[in-house]
Formats: C-alpha cells, sequence, structure tokens
C-alpha cells in the first residue's frame, strides 16, 4: 500500500507540473531588417518560420501560416531567408491557397458560394495557363470554363477581362502495393473492384515498380479481388471488403501467394496468349454514357431519336471495333481532334472506339462529345490515372502530357483491351485505320514510323544522326511519336510499361535528357521495349518527308516546321486541301450544339495559342514560355 501511495502521488505531481515548450530557437539569426514579426501579448502560441521566399515550398507555406495568424492568432515571425545568388527566378507561377470556410457548408450552391481563389492584377499580354495542386488521393476536373484554360490572354476577354473556373472533386484514389511472401511485387497480377451485385466494375494489374496500383472511387464499400484468368489460377487472395469512407482515398498492403504446385508457374508467360485475349463481356466503365442512358430511359425523346440513329450508325459498321487512343489540351487542339475524327471515321469501315485522356480535357469538348458520338456513330471512353507520388514528376503540364502519351499505356485502358491506336490529335487520316490495326507487328509491343528522310533541307536538324544518338541507335531508326500501335496484350506480358518507367525513372532526373520525351523515351528504351517499324507512308509531314511521297501518305501530321516555324492553322489549310471542310463541318456541330455562332467558336480560339499548345514533334526552341496560375 505504501508503496501505491507513493506511485499515485508522484504520478498527480508530474500531471499537473507546468511542462517547458518543446520548440527550435532562431534567436541567433539576425532577423532586424528581414523578418515580419506579428506579436499577439495574450497568445500561447509562439511561431518561427524561415522561408525561402523564393521557393515553392516558400510560396506554399506562406497562406498556411496567414491562415493560422487568422484562426488561432499567435505570436509570429517570419524570417525571409533567399539563395543569395541566383541564376534565373525559381518562381515563375502565380499560387493561391483555397480552404473551406464554416460558410461554405451552408451554401447549396457551391459553383457560386464554395471555395475561392483570386487571382487580381495579372499581367494582360502574357499567355497564362491554370493549373491546380490538390491532395494526391483527389482527381479534379473543370466543370465550368468558357474560356480556354490553357491560353490564357487576358487582353483578349475584351473590357471585363475577367473569367472565371470551377472546379470538381471528380473521384478519390485507391492505391495500393502488393507483394508476395519473399517480398518481390506480383508484377502483371490483375485486380478488379466492383460491388457485390457487379464485382467487375474497373479493373488495375500490379506495376513491378514498388508492386503499385492504383483504382478511381467513390465513397462507399466496395469488392476487391484477382481478376479471373490466369491471376485467379496461380494466386491466392480473399475477397477484401474496402470502406472508401474519407476524403483522404485509401492506400493498401496486400500480400498474396501462389496456390499448391503453381509456385514455380511465370504469371506473365510470353509464350501464352490465352490469358490476354479481349473479354467482350467487361467494358469500361464510361460516365457519360451512363448520363446519356440515364435521360433516355427517363423519356428524352430528342436523345432517344438520336440514339436510334447511333445504333443504325454503328450498325452500318461490321467487324471488330477499332480502338483509337488520343490526348489534348486547350481549345486550339481540341478543335484538331474533332477534325481528326471525323477524317478516321469517313475512312474507317469497322466500329471505331476514342479513347481520350481526360485530364486536360476542357468542359466543353466533354459536353460536346457525347452528341457527336451520337450523331455520328462511334463509341467513345474518358481515361484517366493519376501520377504515382514515387515516380519522378514533370513540373511543365505540357511535359505531363507528353508523358501520359507513354508512361501509363499498361494500367491506364481496360484489362479486356487488346490493341489501341494513338493518332495525334493534328493528325488527318486518309486510310481505313482497319489495315493498321490488323497489320503483325511480329511480336512487337510498339509499332512506329521512322522519320522520313527525303527532305534534305532537314539534314541539319536530324538530331538522331549524329552525337549521342547515333552511337546510341546501332542503326536502329529513330521513330516519330505521332502515330504508332500498341499490342496491349504483348505489352502487358513482356512488361514493357514497367521496364519503360525505369528507364524514365533514370533519365527523367537530369533536366538534359528526354527533352521531346514521349519520343525519345520509346527511341531510346527500344534495345529492351523493341519497336516494330511501320511502312513509311503511314505518317507523312511535309517538313521532313517533302512533298514528293504525299500522294501515297495514309495519314499527314501537322508536324512543325523548325526552320519555318509556320503556325498549324496556317498550315493546315495549305497543307490538307480537306482539312478546311472537316474544319468547318466540326464547328458548325459544335456551333449547333452549345448554341453559339460558328463565329464565336473560331474567335474563342486565340491566334496566340497556336505557339504556345502541345506539339507533336516538340520543337523547344520555338515554345514561348508561359506563366502558371
Amino acid at each position: 500500500k505504501f508503496y501505491s501511495d507513493i506511485t499515485m502521488l508522484v504520478s498527480s505531481s508530474m500531471s499537473i507540473r507546468e511542462r517547458p515548450s518543446e520548440r527550435a530557437h532562431f534567436e541567433i539569426l539576425n532577423a532586424e531588417y528581414s523578418a515580419i514579426k506579428l506579436n499577439s501579448m495574450n497568445s500561447s502560441v509562439h511561431i518561427d518560420a524561415v522561408i525561402d521566399p523564393l521557393s515553392p515550398a516558400g510560396q506554399k507555406l506562406s497562406p498556411l501560416l496567414r491562415i493560422l495568424s487568422q484562426q488561432i492568432q499567435p505570436s509570429m515571425r517570419i524570417v525571409l531567408n533567399p539563395i543569395s545568388s541566383l541564376a534565373d527566378l525559381p518562381l515563375k507561377n502565380y499560387y493561391r491557397f483555397v480552404l473551406p470556410s464554416m460558410d461554405d457548408f451552408s451554401s447549396t450552391d457551391f459553383s457560386v458560394h464554395g471555395p475561392k481563389a483570386f487571382f487580381s492584377n495579372m499581367p494582360l499580354s502574357k499567355t497564362l495557363t491554370m493549373n491546380i495542386d490538390v491532395p494526391e488521393p483527389w482527381l479534379v476536373e473543370p466543370v465550368v470554363a468558357i474560356h480556354d484554360l490553357d491560353n490564357i490572354l487576358l487582353e483578349n476577354l475584351g473590357d471585363v477581362r475577367t473569367l472565371q473556373a470551377v472546379y470538381e472533386l471528380e473521384a478519390l484514389l485507391l492505391t495500393g502495393h502488393c507483394m508476395e511472401k519473399d517480398r518481390e511485387p506480383p508484377r502483371g497480377l490483375q485486380f478488379i473492384l466492383g460491388t457485390k451485385q457487379r464485382p467487375h466494375l474497373v479493373d488495375t494489374l500490379v506495376m513491378s515498380n514498388l508492386g503499385y496500383w492504383q483504382m478511381k472511387v467513390s465513397p462507399g464499400v466496395w469488392y476487391l479481388q484477382l481478376a479471373p484468368g490466369r491471376s485467379a489460377d496461380l494466386y491466392e487472395l480473399p475477397s477484401k471488403l474496402i470502406a472508401i469512407d474519407s476524403l483522404r482515398g485509401k492506400l493498401l498492403h496486400i500480400e498474396v501467394q501462389k496456390k499448391k504446385g503453381k509456385e514455380h508457374e511465370d504469371l506473365l508467360n510470353a509464350d501464352d496468349d490465352n490469358h490476354v485475349q479481349e473479354k467482350t463481356d467487361n467494358k469500361g466503365w464510361n460516365t457519360n454514357l451512363l448520363k446519356w442512358a440515364s435521360s433516355f430511359i427517363s423519356g428524352d425523346a430528342s436523345l432517344k431519336k438520336k440514339a436510334e440513329k447511333n445504333t443504325d450508325l454503328k450498325d452500318a459498321r461490321q467487324g471488330e471495333t477499332i480502338n483509337i487512343f488520343s490526348v489534348a489540351s486547350g481549345h486550339l487542339y481540341e478543335r484538331f481532334l474533332k477534325i481528326m475524327i471525323l477524317s478516321v471515321l469517313k475512312k474507317t469501315e469497322r466500329p471505331v472506339k476514342f479513347w481520350f485522356i481526360k485530364n486536360y480535357l476542357s468542359p466543353q469538348f466533354k459536353d460536346v462529345i457525347p452528341h457527336m458520338a451520337l450523331e455520328y456513330g462511334f463509341e467513345y471512353e474518358l481515361i484517366t490515372y493519376k501520377w504515382p507520388t514515387w515516380l519522378h514528376k514533370q513540373k511543365e503540364k505540357q511535359r505531363i502530357i507528353w508523358a501520359y502519351k507513354i508512361l501509363f499505356l499498361d494500367v491506364i485502358f481496360p484489362l479486356s483491351l487488346r490493341k489501341v491506336i494513338f493518332v495525334d490529335a493534328d493528325q488527318i487520316v486518309r486510310t481505313d485505320m482497319g489495315e493498321l490495326y490488323d497489320m503483325d507487328l511480329k511480336g512487337r509491343p510498339l509499332a512506329y514510323t521512322p522519320f522520313c528522310d527525303n527532305n534534305k533541307e532537314m539534314d541539319g536538324y536530324r538530331f538522331w544522326k549524329q552525337g549521342f544518338w547515333k552511337d546510341h541507335l546501332r542503326g536502329r531508326p529513330y521513330h516519330i511519336s505521332a502515330l504508332y500501335v500498341v499490342d496491349l496484350a504483348k505489352f502487358r506480358q513482356t512488361a514493357a510499361g514497367d521496364n519503360l518507367r525505369v528507364v524514365y525513372e533514370t533519365l527523367s532526373k537530369d533536366p538534359n535528357s528526354l527533352s521531346n520525351l514521349d519520343q525519345d523515351l520509346p527511341n531510346y528504351a527500344q534495345h529492351t521495349v523493341p519497336i516494330f517499324s511501320l511502312p513509311q507512308e503511314w505518317l507523312w509531314c511535309e517538313s521532313w518527308c517533302g512533298n514528293a511521297t504525299k500522294a501515297q501518305a495514309k495519314t499527314i501530321d501537322l508536324c512543325n516546321n523548325p526552320m519555318t516555324k509556320e503556325p498549324k492553322l496556317q498550315g493546315a489549310k495549305r497543307i490538307v486541301p480537306e482539312w478546311v471542310d472537316f474544319d468547318a463541318e466540326a464547328r458548325h456541330f459544335t456551333a449547333r450544339i452549345l448554341g453559339e455562332n460558328v463565329e464565336e467558336i473560331a474567335e474563342a480560339i486565340p491566334p496566340s495559342s497556336e505557339s504556345d499548345a502541345p506539339k507533336p514533334d516538340h520543337d523547344d526552341s520555338s515554345q514561348d514560355a508561359k506563366d502558371e496560375l
């Protein structure tokens, strides 16, 4: 009892004892002329912050300190500690931090009263692009934006010179790392996610890179399990119930093991094609199609009539569906994209399904494309993949878009998809794409067209014919990335995606490497990820090929000419006679759907955006620098 009383006495004494504050002391810093001091006499909290005001971290920390000052009124000293000498200004953007307030939660119309960021006193004659910096588990997209957020030129907006954009949290991320008992990732292992009633709504595969995988989800209860086929045949994993109950998403660590008797079988067997055949009963989940279906069921007569026309158009196309993948950012390239779609449909007899990377499409394009699909009788799907945190990320929006063309081909499409053709937005197709879709790639996962050698005037710009590239290629051709075929079955079997990401991670940290990211990466890695070289007529561009072979061209790419630097719209009208008619058709259709005049559609694309839009052959030297919001 004596010891118990002593213990209780000491414990109670210690619990009420005043504790010294735990803090770092910065008194030794001479901050007489470089500190901001906010004194609050009654505050029990004191904050010392040492910030480089021209660093990205300082840019993000400043608004957080302001919020703390407003909410808890601490005593605060902010010591500014910039780098003494700079060769270049490290910050090239304007940054605002958005935090919900209590008033926001009482509002019903978040597009008007939700959390906001205001940018004022912005340069009028500088081309700006809007970008967002969100928590890693969030997938956010613009839902209201009249103007082109990739090419903001305030002096072109009239007297008001004001624009607004509304962003929406579209989905959350379910991510994880999967390992076997020996801590090796089972690369190529396939997962499916769904509900009890619909167990296969989304799917993905495990990368060899840290055993990483991700899926797009919404709040609710989900079931994760192995995909039927080789994954379920070789491995054991009980169905896992996953509750997405917060806006932080979910990170899972999963351990799997092989079934007894299967320990020595390889999951990725390059000689076995049975497990990679396309499953026509498991198709991607198209949100826009579901929206259309709900309105159709509810009795919308106009959409019902369009749907019947769409069915008739699709029925007229027979054979295996041709899958075409593309990416566009900004109104100018979305204009090109519609023209590319029309050129494909005019020449191709089989059913066509287009796959668009959703991340950078404008709200207008996402509004128009469902109507265009109904009008012209094609399918489409919007796809996305969040850049993994462990993979070295590009800073410029344009380079991120280029990276999406090559880095995530094995995981961005549904596992049921067997083959896909990438076609640049600014291409014109002059042949039936079924011929390319059915081409034998001789067991290669990728097929590209080599750069032309015909136009001798461009010899000085053929960098792959000299120096590093000549030594590295060792006689192999250097291919252009404006058109290529991906045998997704072979691509996944051979872990080509994993290999490309390893090469990318190695090279991308050097700022002098991968200047033409989506083009340099597959060409550099073709020793380990082999490329089938397509016949030259599959991609013609005036700059590199010259006019002698134009008549045989099956596709025409509006690649940039580093000698003349001719604007794209001007070059399109001059090089491709049918481009003008396709453009007029697409513009009239867009104006009809949006209820605008054709002239308004044309004026919505500022002439200056031509030099700033993504370029398929990446003439970096001609690009104007852009500031980011």
